[in-house]
């Protein structure tokens, strides 16, 4: 049987909450004149002590070796198999973005980049605002609101990174991306994975189309001189967690993507966070309001620390998270896990393999038998969880919030 389907024939509906706190990128790699981690390197006293009095281990995302994307990370930790449940990146921006998607359309995210010569010299167009980013957003969409018979719909989101949504006939989302993922290469061509896919073809041209006329509109506007689009995919079907785990659930986040996720997933999204004070302002209000027992919050700072290959950086925002805890701490959360969707040490300046730590806290947790002192990779590799899939956190946080009937006579 399907675990989810397993889980969601136990489920049963009780006063009890759970907060799920994702860390972006928490895990790490050793630094190479220190041999730390971040997490080692880092300052946090709560955290530690928290995980003192937790069961802790290490999870894997998606399976071993495998290096994950946010998304299939964070469909692991709401329990859902990311090799099920395959969700496509645009669509999540998209829907974070509060964009509505239709039966005709092919979701896709997008990089103001800058283009030197023919080749990528900046996939981030130098991190530009997000106010320029919505000045271009609005000049494509004038310029270029249509290619052929296809619509073009673009929205803004944080800094260099939009979304939009390809509307049209018989289009599909079976085609290659034209980002070549390093600086220093050439724009990859766009086109269909199959080329016997009519439909797939049909939007591979399309972007084609879209992307030459976007670089003509943009040619005097360095660093943002040219776009990269990747992340094509159609509105999926998806369990919600109301009907799979018989959970009220409700996503702070600051970052459309995993505002997209959420509500893919049916949770309520808790609007107008731009930072994490903002956010547990967010969780200390709507945990008051009680009309939610499952909250997922999201920090994305680190993630981004550790992608720029700021290994200090990382460090510190690690360390400003163990500060705010104790705000987290004082709601008194049935179950509180604290996690990450994946490893971004900052030695790789992207997503690794690596498993996660995680610690799940609650009064009905025993004290583990080995003495984990630090909530690091690891202290947690050596502690009573073990290393298990991420798909499993669910299961066990709701558990101990007495969530899950027996099975069986």
């Amino acid at each position: 049987m399907d675990t989810l389907k397993l889980i969601s024939s136990l489920a049963m509906k009780n006063d009890r909450r759970i907060v799920m706190l994702v860390i972006d990128g928490l895990g790490g790699a050793p630094h190479a004149q220190t041999f730390r981690t971040e997490l080692e390197s880092a300052r946090i006293p709560t955290l530690d002590e928290l995980a003192r009095r937790s069961l802790c281990g290490l999870s894997v995302p998606v399976d071993y070796g495998i290096t994950p994307g946010s998304g299939p990370g964070h469909l692991a930790l709401f329990g859902y198999d990311p090799l099920q449940y395959l969700i496509g990146r645009g669509v999540l921006e998209v829907l974070g973005l509060g964009m509505q998607m239709t039966g005709r359309d092919v979701a896709f995210r997008g990089n103001f980049a800058t283009m030197d010569n023919g080749i990528v010299t900046d996939r981030r167009a130098g991190r530009i605002p997000t106010e320029l980013c919505a000045e271009l957003c609005t000049l494509l969409s004038r310029e270029v609101p249509r290619v052929g018979g296809v619509e073009v719909l673009l929205q803004p989101g944080k800094g260099h990174r939009f979304a939009g949504i390809l509307r049209g006939d018989d289009l599909g989302d079976a085609i290659t991306e034209n980002d070549p993922h390093k600086e220093g290469n050439k724009p990859h061509a766009v086109q269909a994975v199959d080329a016997a896919d009519a439909a797939s073809a049909r939007t591979a041209a399309a972007v084609t189309q879209f992307l030459a006329r976007a670089t003509e509109v943009l040619k005097d506007r360095r660093p943002a001189n040219y776009v990269l689009m990747r992340g094509f995919s159609r509105y999926p079907s998806i369990p919600r967690m109301q009907e799979a785990y018989k959970l009220a659930p409700a996503c702070i986040a600051v970052y459309p993507m995993y505002k997209g996720l959420a509500q893919l997933v049916g949770m309520d999204i808790v609007t107008g966070c731009e930072s994490m004070e903002q956010e547990f302002d967010s969780l200390e209000k709507r945990y008051a309001a009680g009309a939610h027992d499952f909250f997922f919050v999201h920090l994305k700072d680190t993630d981004a620390m550790g992608e720029d290959g700021n290994f200090d950086g990382k460090v510190a925002k690690l360390q400003e998270i163990d500060a705010l805890m104790p705000r987290l701490l004082a709601l008194k959360p049935d179950v509180l896990i604290v996690t990450g969707d994946h490893a971004t040490p900052a030695v790789n300046k992207g997503h690794a393999w690596h498993p996660v730590p995680f610690l799940i806290h609650s009064a009905g947790v025993p004290t583990p038998r080995d003495t984990v002192q630090r909530f690091t990779e690891r202290e947690c590799a050596r502690a009573t969880g073990g290393v298990i899939p991420a798909t499993k956190l669910m299961p066990i946080a709701m558990a101990y919030a007495g969530k899950l009937d027996k099975f069986g006579a």
